[in-house]
């Protein structure tokens, strides 16, 4: 299993359309965020500290894509940027038959998780017990100090209900359980990199 490779799911969000002409296809969505998520290594958590996401692939050749399928392009990622500590982007879906199957899917909100597959270029373990070295987490857990967002996907199951599309996280408490679906999700997921 490579730990430097991974898929963080989303879900329970609700779409937010960009409004005004031309922008019919366009929506916004969030691709990531702080909120720990268990890993097979244990919990893991991306940093969107000012210098963590390298978000130059999303801006250049970013494609929206339908559960992490490399030969199922929905659409475009036409901007991709870091707000409150969460990975946002503004997406076009594209109007060929089948991409408008998902987008339907998405704007009658059957559809609603979104997913980012990224790599990781560094790590800072965090012991049990111990802080982070910015204070900001205590551990056990492992830190993604630097990466980089591969594709983001929509997603028929997805795992974590902090992001989505056009989700935004209001609560600050503790992290919410994972369901035994999550983990089901990862297991599959992690079985792919095996």
């Amino acid at each position: 299993m490579n730990k430097n490779l991974g898929e963080r799911s989303f879900g329970k969000a609700s779409i937010r359309a960009l409004e005004g002409e031309g922008n019919e296809r366009k929506f916004e969505l969030s691709f990531s965020s702080e909120e720990p998520y268990v890993r097979w290594f244990g919990p893991e958590i991306l940093s969107h500290a000012d210098d963590a996401v390298d978000l130059t692939r999303l801006n250049e050749i970013g494609v929206l894509l339908f559960n992490h399928d490399t030969d199922y392009v929905l659409g475009r990622i036409d901007r991709a940027w870091i707000e409150n500590k969460r990975g946002k982007a503004e997406v076009t879906f594209d109007d060929d038959e089948a991409a408008d199957l998902i987008y339907q899917k998405v704007k009658s909100g059957t559809l609603k998780g979104v997913s980012v597959r990224y790599s990781v270029d560094a790590w800072e373990e965090v012991a049990p017990g111990k802080a982070s070295t910015d204070g900001l987490f205590t551990g056990p857990c492992d830190i993604a100090r630097k990466w980089t967002p591969l594709e983001i996907s929509v997603v028929s199951v997805p795992a974590d209900a902090t992001v989505g599309v056009g989700r935004s996280r209001s609560d600050k408490g503790k992290p919410k359980p994972q369901s035994l679906g999550a983990f089901e999700a990862q297991i599959k997921a992690n079985k792919n990199y095996l």
